[in-house]
């Protein structure tokens, strides 16, 4: 026998296993960044580690995504006041487009100086793998704001209906402090 199930019961269904799987998700990222900092650090004990400066690019794009969070924050609240939050969620995507920016820029001054992904050096490895995974992350964020973007130009999102603004936000939030925690580790564990 089929049980008949409402719409209204599958967006509350929907609602109450979102920011559960959304969790989820997060706590298998710090997993996976947990393993490679700690590979690092073990690495780094080795004996013939090199360290060298972190380009200046890290610290722009480490401004580029801590202000977008704070434009997607005020989106939020706008939202849940009844007023478009469109704006905000835009601006947030362009913020994490310049976070991506600066992370090639550093990419570049990084090949620049001579310190490649590959070629014995195993910290200039680990720095390209810790960094590339967090910004594909970011690019995975990045179509989440998109798609956020084109929700938000819908009017979709109001004082009722914040669902997708706050998964996007919890998402976006965390890949900023992610960021700031590697860039923090990279900047003290050499």
């Amino acid at each position: 026998m089929e049980l008949a199930v409402s719409k209204n019961e599958k967006l509350s269904i929907r609602q109450k296993s979102s920011k559960p799987l959304l969790y989820i998700g997060i706590v298998s990222i710090v997993m996976l960044f947990a393993g490679l900092t700690s590979a690092y650090v073990v690495r780094r004990g080795a004996g013939d580690w090199v360290s060298f400066e972190l380009p200046s690019a890290f610290f722009s794009s480490t401004f580029a995504i801590v202000l977008s969070s704070l434009f997607l924050f005020i989106g939020l609240k706008f939202a849940k006041r009844d007023r478009s939050s469109l704006m905000w969620v835009f601006l947030t995507f362009i913020g994490g487009l310049a976070f991506t920016y600066y992370q090639f820029q550093a990419y570049g001054a990084l090949v620049d100086s001579g310190i490649f992904f590959t070629g014995g050096n195993a910290s200039a490895s680990f720095l390209y793998v810790i960094t590339g995974l967090h910004l594909a992350h970011v690019i995975g964020g990045l179509i989440v704001l998109l798609v956020t973007v084109i929700q938000a130009t819908r009017g979709k999102y109001n004082s009722t209906n914040t669902l997708g603004l706050e998964l996007a936000s919890i998402y976006w939030h965390f890949l900023g402090l992610l960021w700031i925690y590697l860039l923090t580790f990279l900047l003290y564990i050499r």
